[in-house]
């Protein structure tokens, strides 16, 4: 291999990571009056947790408040988060769910 090919692949690859579309992260935030029943169950339906990695992260949320429970392109990051609006909204609970760019 001579050193032409190796800066050809770096630019090929530099390239490559710099069109992929940004990612969002979908936080969900703690609050008093939506039960951690209800928010493993949104991790396990919306976000596609285990049982057990669901009970973590909810727990994650609990004690500090807020914790990322997935990232994804915007559309399915907007998504995610109307769905858990959407679900919240429907049961009673004022849970709330936000994006930010990674």
């Amino acid at each position: 291999m001579t050193s032409t090919d190796s800066k050809t692949r770096a630019v090929i690859s530099s390239k490559t990571r710099k069109e992929q579309p940004p990612r969002y992260k979908v936080i969900v935030h703690n609050d008093d009056y939506t039960t951690m029943e209800f928010v493993v169950e949104i991790l396990i339906n919306v976000f596609g947790k285990s049982l057990e990695k669901a009970t973590q992260i909810m727990l994650n949320i609990h004690n500090k408040g807020k914790e990322v429970c997935g990232i994804y392109p915007r559309e399915i990051a907007e998504t995610k988060v109307e769905t858990v609006h959407h679900l919240a909204g429907s049961r009673g609970f004022p849970l709330k769910s936000t994006m930010e760019k990674e």
